[in-house]
């Protein structure tokens, strides 16, 4: 059996969460205060992982590997609120887009946010780094879990690419609300992404010893069959969800995209069932 605790899944959570918000400001659409938002986060999760490996049981190199990542965060949200003045590329583009064109209209200048064209960019490589770092904790993490390495590498790795891109796209969805004129491709690839995912996440957690073994009886879940029967209907619900998502964005209204995001909240409720309660099952 492969042991789960507390520490793996959070620092699981905060290197899926920081890869693919790199995913997505890569781009150069999204404000800087999403990047802030998302370093916030998962900082806060990875100084999680390291209280609840001092809590529970230290595994050293995950835990160096966790500050590692902290370290990171801190210098690429610094770095990142020192260059704010230069807003990013395709944010000041389109700011003065909408300028021009209401003045065009209007013959009315209106204010809009201003940006320092001279002044150097973040630059969203920094945020691969605390991943990077992350990634090491969790083989770590993985040998520390008991049962075949590879098999709880496997289902460590790909339960935190996973996890991350629920949430980011959960989380993305938000902030249209701060950014309504975002280009809604960014979140349909997250969307996407996570439904690449899935069939990944479904095969770690069926091959053996998995879910099978559970749904069949060979592996007593402790209450007659049941955590099997909702982990089965965990898994299901996440890919229709993750389908009827993809089609609300498919919708030109900017209600879509709120639809979606509401959606997403169940996806990522379905989509930890998914993970967790098979991991939890099989401990």
């Amino acid at each position: 059996m492969i042991d789960l605790d507390l520490a793996t899944v959070l620092l699981q959570w905060a290197v899926g969460g920081l890869f693919f918000t790199w995913v997505s400001t890569r781009h150069r659409e999204i404000g800087l205060g999403y990047g802030w938002l998302m370093r916030g986060i998962y900082l806060l999760m990875a100084l999680g992982s390291i209280a609840a490996g001092a809590a529970f049981e230290v595994v050293l190199v995950r835990e160096i590997a966790a500050a590692g990542l902290c370290i990171a965060v801190l210098v690429a949200l610094v770095v990142s609120v020192v260059r704010r003045s230069a807003g990013v590329a395709g944010q000041r583009e389109r700011v003065e887009r909408r300028s021009q064109r209401v003045a065009d209209m209007t013959g009315i200048d209106r204010d809009v946010q201003t940006f320092d064209k001279d002044a150097p960019e973040f630059p969203p490589i920094l945020d691969l780094i605390g991943p990077a770092i992350g990634l090491v904790g969790l083989v770590a993490a993985a040998f520390a879990a008991g049962g075949p390495w590879g098999l709880a590498l496997a289902r460590i790795i790909v339960g935190a690419f996973f996890l991350g891109a629920i949430s980011d796209a959960m989380l993305l969805g938000h902030w249209y609300l701060v950014q309504p004129g975002l280009e809604r491709g960014l979140l349909l690839e997250l969307v996407k992404l996570t439904a690449v995912m899935w069939p990944l996440e479904l095969l770690v957690m069926l091959w053996p010893t998995g879910m099978i073994s559970v749904l069949n009886g060979s592996i007593e879940d402790g209450y007659n069959g049941l955590l099997g029967w909702f982990w089965l209907a965990s898994t299901v619900a996440t890919i229709i969800l993750l389908g009827v998502t993809r089609a609300a964005l498919r919708e030109r209204e900017y209600s879509a995209v709120m639809a979606a995001t509401g959606l997403l909240y169940l996806a990522i409720l379905t989509a930890f069932g998914m993970d967790l309660v098979a991991r939890a099952t099989l401990a």
